[in-house]
């Protein structure tokens, strides 16, 4: 038989297998994507399912918010700040029994008790009066999460004006919440995106990793500037990303972070701009990111070290307004763009 009649003998089973794989994809369910504005931010979930799940997402949402947000009146974290009585959720529990791990793992640098010295510089839920070392020294009394416990489903607080912040965690588990809901609707490809904390799962719309950007940590209080310094493709992780970019203001020429290491009681001073940490759930990646942040980049290089099961991409101030990166060796697999 010639090339030619191979050919032509081949060319039927060719139109079948393209006819085939037609009705496959056609069969497929296709992508949506639902966007919307929660926890002071804005989200962005895409996912492959039959129907729009819009208004079951935004129910668990409102679920986290009710839980966990200092800024809702009617929250199981604001009625505890008031000392109300009160049963926590399953979603307030989940979250303290992890903030209470990450807590005596990082000594402290991860502490949901910062809330009164977060409050205090003036990046909290309650307007701030002013701050001195004689405020930071008095606040620093009623800060530690060895001073609040889980007892028998009820907090109890060593001290009644200890308050809590679970800021640098609930965005993260708000993440997770909208992840297991999309699994228990049996979706296996999705990205989940609340305010750049994300978790991806199986394939993006073309049938690829998840490609997530990682900002340049620049000056930037609107938001408005999303120029990338990373480009990194992820699947079946959650991850977060902390920086002192976005919220900080100036007094006396100088500069205030958002981030204040719970130690000290004052905002962090380190050459960290920007912590990004890939970890099996979007709350511990959320965490572990603000803990990096406190600790400096020495001693997270070292927990990292310790601690294999996470990943983590630093951008830190060099010299002549510079940048500087390191990235655990985990995180190499995952770098598919450098700028």
């Amino acid at each position: 038989m010639t090339n030619k009649n191979k050919r032509i003998w081949q060319l039927p089973f060719l139109i079948i297998l393209i006819i085939g794989t037609v009705v496959i994809l056609k069969k497929q369910a296709p992508f949506h994507t639902d966007e919307g504005f929660v926890f002071g931010t804005v989200y962005k979930i895409t996912y492959q399912s039959k129907e729009s799940l819009k208004q079951e997402i935004e129910i668990e949402l409102k679920k986290v918010d009710n839980s966990l947000s200092p800024f809702n009146p009617n929250s199981v974290i604001t009625h505890i700040n008031h000392n109300e009585e009160i049963e926590p959720d399953s979603f307030f529990i989940h979250v303290f029994r992890l903030a209470e791990k990450i807590a005596n793992e990082t000594n402290g640098a991860f502490d949901i008790t910062v809330a009164p010295l977060v409050n205090a510089w003036g990046f909290g839920f309650k307007k701030s009066t002013g701050v001195d070392s004689l405020t930071v020294d008095s606040l620093r009394r009623i800060t530690g999460y060895q001073n609040i416990s889980l007892q028998n489903g009820k907090i109890v607080k060593k001290d009644p004006r200890i308050m809590l912040d679970c800021s640098a965690i609930a965005k993260g588990f708000g993440v997770d919440a909208v992840a297991s809901l999309l699994e228990r609707k049996g979706i296996k490809n999705y990205m989940v995106d609340i305010g750049g904390e994300v978790v991806v799962r199986g394939k993006n719309t073309q049938m690829n990793k998840w490609r997530i950007g990682i900002n340049k940590p620049i000056d930037d209080s609107l938001s408005l500037n999303q120029e990338l310094q990373t480009i990194l493709a992820i699947s079946n992780v959650g991850m977060a990303t902390s920086g002192n970019y976005r919220n900080f203001y100036y007094k006396g020429g100088k500069k205030y972070a958002h981030t204040i290491d719970p130690r000290t009681g004052y905002p962090i001073q380190h050459t960290i701009l920007s912590s990004t940490v890939i970890a099996k759930d979007c709350a511990s990646a959320d965490a572990y990111a603000t803990a990096f942040m406190v600790m400096g980049l020495d001693s997270a290089k070292a927990f990292c070290q310790k601690h294999p099961d996470l990943d983590a991409y630093f951008i830190c101030s060099g010299e002549d307004g510079t940048y500087e990166t390191y990235f655990t060796e985990g995180m190499r697999k995952f770098i598919v763009g450098q700028k």
